[in-house]
């Protein structure tokens, strides 16, 4: 049997036995870069997250087994999978939205799968044709397959303080959702602000009723920059004990819902943030901040890490 397991309970023992230490989810080279209009070359999605490899980020979100026709950017997904150089204390999570994408992720070896819902009603219904309660039904057979494989299972919660359909979204059905994939078997649950419209006041209310009926070990953040607010909504997390947090080299990535949406938290900030504060995340910073650059400069797109671009100012 294979004990993929070992990866994400040995960063979760490391996040119990030190409460300065913050897990940090890389999610660019598939977040970020499956909303880029052109199709970046196979050969680039390997070299950048073989580039993340050597920054020593203990989790990186490689790619979506989801159908090329509706995300043709990832349509590479298991030569993207077979071509990168693996480092054993790094996990190699990828989306699985189905059983056909599971199967094909544990064909090329994922380390872990992701499954992604919605606190929105509205959100779920427009962007998968169907509702919350029959997305979550879809995801069963994945995390049963999962389960008798010994493979550990992220799920996500989209539009956790917004949605760009129905506006608000309530607490209620964050927690709903969220506590659903817990007894699901998701071992770990990442909150999105998938339109960057929550402020830390926001996120302190959703958190401090989340852990009362899940555990805080088991949530992440995931937080859109879009009005400046991803850093303080990430320090109010941390306050509260949540020590997962996902973000994007260079910032890459983008809300295709708000105009100016400048996307995921770059994490080369994230990091600088969290070291300056006396945090641990192991992550080499300097090596960090190149890997940003390389691929903005490949992109053709700002960078947008204002501590990359300071610390680039500086080399």
């Amino acid at each position: 049997m294979r004990h993929l397991f070992l990866k994400p309970l040995l960063q979760l023992n490391l996040i119990r036995r030190s409460s300065t230490f913050v897990k940090i989810v890389e999610v660019g080279p598939r977040d970020g870069l499956q909303n880029e209009a052109s199709v970046v070359p196979t050969a680039t999605k390997i070299k950048l997250i073989n580039d993340l490899s050597e920054c020593n980020l203990p989790v990186i979100e490689a790619t979506s087994f989801v159908s090329p026709k509706w995300v043709p950017q990832m349509a590479d997904h298991s030569e993207v999978m077979a071509g990168i150089t693996r480092h054993d204390n790094i996990t190699y999570t990828v989306l699985t939205p189905n059983m056909k994408g599971f199967d094909k992720a544990i064909s090329v070896k994922a380390d872990e799968v992701a499954v992604f819902g919605a606190a929105s009603e509205a959100f779920s219904r427009k962007n998968i044709n169907c509702s919350i309660d029959d997305s979550l039904k879809r995801f069963e057979p994945v995390l049963a397959a999962a389960k008798e494989k010994n493979i550990p299972v992220r799920g996500y919660v989209s539009c956790v303080c917004g949605c760009p359909y129905q506006g608000h979204v309530s607490t209620a059905d964050v927690i709903r959702v969220t506590e659903k994939l817990v007894e699901m078997g998701c071992y770990e649950v990442s909150l999105g602000d998938t339109i960057g419209v929550g402020t830390s006041h926001a996120m302190r209310n959703l958190i401090s009723d989340l852990i009362k009926v899940v555990p805080v070990s088991s949530l992440a953040v995931h937080c859109h920059d879009t009005f400046g607010q991803a850093l303080a909504n990430i320090v109010t997390a941390l306050e509260l004990g949540v020590r997962t947090v996902d973000s994007s080299i260079a910032g890459l990535g983008g809300c295709p819902y708000a105009k100016g949406a400048s996307g995921n938290v770059a994490t080369e900030d994230v990091v600088y943030m969290l070291d300056g504060n006396g945090m641990e995340t192991n992550v080499d910073l300097e090596r960090l901040v190149k890997v940003g650059e390389f691929i903005s400069d490949y992109l053709g797109r700002p960078n947008m890490s204002k501590a990359g671009l300071a610390m680039l100012s500086k080399m």
